[in-house]
């Protein structure tokens, strides 16, 4: 819009900026991650739970540092990430209809994991002003990858996953990264192949029938149903 136009010279008398509105029915999602591969690879994982979801995802540069926040510390971090969240939907001339958090617990499934996330998702509903759903991965993000095992040979045909990572609760295993490095095959596993494991199980019809369970998984899949977004 050009400073001569009747908008800006009626924004002008009025003393008042002009907010522009987002468009009706058009909304976005915010995922922010420990990295970029986690995201894009939860961006995969969603569109697929979630083959209805109208809503545009996209991602916000915040790294998420949640897990050993004191209490202040965790409430001022999770305000950050919301207002920036916020501005992102701004930006886009969007709704915002939802905030997407991803964290490695970096540590497995059981009474600990149950008391972080009990405190994490407690926080981010009270700070949020939309729905939200948390991926806090136990024991890391390639425990919710070896739930898809035969995606592997699909992005490389000399990978194997064992079957000692076959079939598992995938929450309790330890060190699933280095695990993957160490027992997959040539070439060695890199965190930068996630996406392409889930874009790999995804294609393949995998992702609707996970091998074995892992409960931080079922926890996200659960909190993306009750998102209820468009």
């Amino acid at each position: 819009m050009s400073c001569g136009s009747p908008a800006c010279s009626g924004a002008a008398l009025s003393g008042k900026a002009k907010v522009a509105k987002a468009p009706a029915g058009k909304s976005v999602i915010v995922i922010a991650g420990e990295d970029s591969n986690d995201c894009r690879a939860l961006e995969i994982l969603i569109r697929e739970l979630q083959p209805s979801l109208k809503s545009k995802l996209v991602r916000i540069s915040d790294p998420v540092r949640l897990k050993t926040a004191t209490e202040g510390n965790l409430s001022q971090r999770i305000r950050t990430i919301v207002n920036k969240a916020k501005a992102r939907a701004a930006r886009d001339r969007a709704r915002l209809s939802g905030i997407i958090l991803h964290e490695d617990l970096d540590a497995p499934t059981g009474p600990h994991y149950s008391a972080v996330r009990s405190r994490l998702a407690d926080a981010l509903a009270k700070h949020s002003p939309c729905g939200t759903a948390l991926a806090l991965a136990a024991e890391e993000t390639e425990a919710w990858l070896l739930l898809f095992p035969d995606a592997f040979p699909h992005v490389h045909p000399g990978w194997s996953v064992p079957a000692q990572l076959r079939g598992k609760d995938t929450g309790t295993i330890k060190g699933p990264k280095e695990l993957l490095k160490k027992k997959l095959g040539t070439p060695i596993y890199r965190e930068s192949e996630g996406p392409d494991i889930m874009l790999a199980a995804q294609q393949s019809g995998l992702l609707v029938s996970p091998v074995g369970t892992n409960q931080s998984y079922l926890d996200f899949v659960a909190d993306l149903n009750d998102l209820r977004v468009g």
